[in-house]
């Protein structure tokens, strides 16, 4: 619910103009997919360049358990699932776990991004360093997706917390 409230805006202005540019571009329409990576299916492509330069793709990360979140600095969830998020990393990182933080802030938010992005143990970026992204625009926000050792993805949470990382994510790691 909380994440409706904070993406619900964001998801109609990027509707709003998808609907316009295919509208005025025909062969857009063939061209833009509007789909979450679907429960139970593999993972589809995501590369990035995390604000310390490294590369994060995630066809590379199979053996281990990914949570890839997405985040904004005006969200209030957010901010509040964060610290959960880089204590749960810090706890089970040695034990085969990664985690991406995608801020969808915009350009002017850049430096808020980075002074917040610093305090957490896990990489970040920001949406605009996304060169291939298979899950298209967020549906909201906070936004976390649960991919396995796999490369399956098994679940999505709306707000994360400590219960539902315990109950998902660890017995993925058990694996």
């Amino acid at each position: 619910m909380r994440a409706a409230r904070c993406g619900s805006v964001l998801r109609l202005a990027v509707f709003t103009v998808i609907a316009v540019a295919a509208s005025l571009l025909p062969g857009l329409r063939q061209a833009v997919v509007l789909a979450a990576p679907s429960m139970d299916m593999p993972a589809p492509p995501l590369v990035l360049t995390d604000f310390n330069g490294g590369t994060f793709d995630l066809s590379r990360m199979r053996g281990k358990v990914v949570l890839v979140n997405y985040w904004a600095t005006w969200c209030a969830p957010c901010r509040k699932e964060m610290p959960i998020l880089d204590s749960f990393y810090r706890q089970h990182h040695d034990q085969g776990l990664e985690l991406i933080g995608i801020s969808v802030d915009h350009r002017q938010d850049f430096a808020k991004m980075r002074k917040v992005s610093g305090t957490l143990a896990y990489p970040t970026t920001s949406i605009d360093r996304v060169s291939d992204d298979g899950f298209g625009p967020p549906q909201g926000f906070p936004l976390t997706y649960v991919i396995d050792r796999q490369g399956v993805v098994r679940a999505q949470f709306v707000d994360v917390d400590e219960k539902l990382l315990r109950d998902i994510v660890l017995p993925l790691l058990a694996k």
